[in-house]
């Protein structure tokens, strides 16, 4: 397999999803892991991989590759089923691939070994990478779960135990991380004191879960125990669970409000809202927002459908499906801009006996260059479409996001250039709409925590770097 190349995506990229495992039953760990990284793999489709501590030894198995790719039955039988186990799918928006990020990713040092999977993006990598540098450290990958294991592993040579290293690790990272540890005796999982990325607890008979959504709890026959804290670090052992606080506070909490929007599956639960009922209510907003008169309503595959739904249901025009989605593409040959459109080509198709002659209104999640809106538009109008209409269930994108978001780059954003009337005629509709930042907010109004809508905003609760790191080895060092 050949994944020298990954072209960069028309919707933003969320980089990763994690899965712990703490087993005190007869349960086939491996097999868990497995199925669990399957309800994750909407977070992360470059890489997999998964680490069982057996015994105290720990093996691990990961490649880049989709789930299925990396752990065909032959190499799952190569692992077997053990006490801790942890699970790991990566994006990267970097354009040449580097294996030795695959995570979990298993550090060695003077107090034992540690496995790290973690979600999110430390804004101050560059800074404590050059620190650790200078004290001789040599890093093999570009990876955020490197540094992170760094930093413990330095601050358990002055602390008494592993719990106080990650907590005084957690004080000195800045920026997002939802991570989950295999440690040699025990389950760790935290998250920054921001919250920016969601991670919640389960348990499936005796055993515990720690992963990235709810919807995977619920995929492997777990039940949902709650979400854990901003700012808090859970440990699970032969004593049970115990939770602890990182002594540094922030004025704010700031879950991602993308997540609602894109990222996370409808099944999902995250801080007290449900993702499905949050992009429902997107739907009907976006009703009150632009009362269109049309003869049907239809969501892009697969994130528009539901707030399509809610807008169909607000305003009586009839939902249908106005496309249809290739999910069986394999890798396009080719480079570039030529291999970027034969595979919007395969992927999409506009499904003529329901549009053709209708004054069609789509509802997609977001635009980001405009390439894909504009095709959607051209497919409906090829298909016989007499009007198109594209509403979108988000406010334009405006800013670069720092905390785990593959947004890095205004001049990739179309609405940081051209107003929402010229958007529309680059992409050839007949109206462009966007659902404002306060009804956005109104869709998680009842979240648990505090809402990051800096991308949509360019506010952000958290610190932004002054220098963001995208890979060393590529020269790619870009300055805010």
């Amino acid at each position: 397999m050949n994944y020298m190349e990954i072209p960069r995506s028309e919707k933003a990229m969320d980089e990763c999803g994690v899965f712990g495992f703490y087993n005190n039953n007869d349960i086939d760990s491996i097999a868990l892991t497995h199925d669990a990284l399957y309800g994750l793999q909407h977070r992360g489709q470059v890489s997999a991989g998964i680490t069982v501590n057996n015994g105290g030894k720990f093996s691990t198995i990961k490649e880049l590759g989709m789930v299925s790719e990396v752990f065909p039955q032959r190499v799952l039988d190569k692992l077997s089923s053990g006490k801790i186990t942890v699970g790991h799918v990566r994006y990267t928006s970097n354009q040449s691939l580097d294996r030795a990020a695959n995570q979990p990713l298993v550090l060695r040092y003077k107090e034992g070994s540690l496995a790290i999977a973690s979600n999110g993006a430390i804004t101050n990598f560059p800074e404590i990478r050059k620190e650790l540098e200078r004290g001789g450290a040599i890093f093999q990958s570009n990876s955020n779960a490197e540094l992170m294991g760094y930093v413990i592993a330095t601050e358990r040579c002055s602390t008494d135990n592993l719990e106080d290293a990650v907590l005084s690790a957690m004080c000195k990272l800045k920026g997002a991380f939802s991570t989950v540890i295999c440690a040699p005796s025990r389950l760790i999982g935290f998250r920054d004191i921001y919250g920016f990325r969601p991670l919640c607890i389960g348990k499936l008979q005796d055993s515990y879960i720690i992963t990235s959504e709810s919807c995977v709890i619920d995929s492997v026959g777990g039940e949902f125990v709650r979400d854990v804290q901003p700012g808090e670090m859970v440990v699970i052992d032969e004593d049970g669970f115990h939770s602890y606080f990182c002594d540094k506070k922030s004025e704010k909490t700031s879950l991602c409000i993308f997540e609602y929007v894109y990222v996370a599956r409808p099944d999902s639960v995250i801080d007290g809202v449900s993702v499905h009922t949050a992009r429902l209510r997107a739907g009907e907003l976006l009703y009150k927002e632009y009362p269109i008169e049309a003869d049907m309503v239809c969501g892009v595959p697969d994130s528009g459908i539901i707030a399509a739904e809610g807008y169909a249901k607000a305003s009586g025009i009839p939902f249908g499906m106005g496309f249809m989605k290739n999910k069986f593409i394999g890798r396009k040959v080719g480079t570039g801009m030529e291999k970027k459109k034969r595979l919007m080509q395969t992927k999409l198709t506009a499904l003529k006996s329901n549009v053709e002659g209708k004054r069609i209104i789509v509802i997609d999640d977001s635009i980001i260059r405009g390439e894909t809106t504009k095709h959607i538009v051209g497919l409906l109008r090829e298909a016989g479409a007499t009007e198109v209409h594209i509403l979108i269930s988000s406010p334009p994108f405006i800013s670069p996001c720092y905390y785990g978001i593959d947004i890095h780059d205004k001049e990739n954003l179309i609405a940081t250039k051209h107003s929402v009337s010229e958007i529309q005629q680059s992409i050839g509709a007949d109206s462009l709409g966007y659902l404002s930042v306060e009804s956005l907010r109104e869709t998680a109004k009842d979240a648990k925590i505090d809402l990051c809508d800096g991308c949509f905003t360019e506010k952000y609760a958290a610190e932004v770097p002054t220098t963001f790191f995208v890979d060393k080895y590529a020269n790619k060092i870009k300055h805010k």
